[in-house]
């Protein structure tokens, strides 16, 4: 039986559970069987030749723009990022208060998920149809709250393992997922659904701080 642990605070904890509760059960019915909860391009045919193969192709629907983001494609692929959600989304939860934490990430989620719904559409036109899953999208936006709530806090690269200044760790993550998407280099990994994560969550924290011409009910000093 799962102890919660008291050192995190509870969003976290929750996201926690619940995407290693849905991997399990990826492994137990097999990720086929999940490919409705994937994020598929818009105006695919009902079949066609993907990565794996000829495979009947699910149609987009709305709900896959959360979904996509609690399904992971291995167990590196989950680890990755509940070991990043973890690092960087504890002293951001404990900023901005669990509620405002919750909404943060999956505004991030969401609009990871359309820009990589676009990038998707338009590769699916040339031929190219995959899904899109795991939650990096929303990890790069905790990311780069961090940057920006925390811009001088030492972070140590895991390779190559030097410390370096937060905000520069950002920018310098931003400029490679950029690059690497323009370049498709790494191809397999959704770049761009990585920038889309930390675009809105850039424009939601612009939101907080009242420097949008939109206002929030209550500013937040961040």
């Amino acid at each position: 039986m799962l102890q919660r642990d008291t050192s995190l605070p509870p969003a976290v904890f929750a996201l926690l559970v619940v995407n290693a509760l849905v991997f399990g059960a990826e492994q137990l019915i097999g990720m086929t069987a999940a490919d409705q909860l994937a994020l598929w391009p818009l105006g695919t045919p009902d079949v066609a030749r993907t990565a794996t193969g000829l495979m009947r192709v699910p149609d987009f629907a709305v709900w896959q723009l959360v979904t996509y983001g609690f399904l992971h494609g291995g167990l590196f692929h989950l680890f990755v990022n509940m070991f990043a959600l973890w690092m960087f989304g504890t002293p951001i939860e404990r900023t901005l208060g669990t509620r405002a934490f919750t909404s943060y990430y999956f505004v991030c989620l969401v609009g990871a998920g359309l820009i990589q719904l676009v990038v998707a559409t338009m590769a699916a036109g040339n031929g190219m149809i995959y899904p899109t899953v795991g939650a990096s999208g929303a990890v790069f936006g905790i990311l780069l709250a961090f940057g920006m709530f925390f811009p001088n806090q030492q972070v140590i690269l895991i390779f190559p393992p030097i410390p370096m200044k937060a905000k520069y760790f950002v920018i310098l993550y931003g400029a490679f997922e950029l690059f690497a998407g323009v370049t498709n280099t790494f191809s397999g990994v959704a770049h761009f659904a990585h920038l889309g994560g930390m675009a809105f969550g850039f424009v939601m924290i612009l939101y907080w701080r009242g420097r949008l011409p939109i206002k929030p009910r209550r500013r937040l000093n961040l």
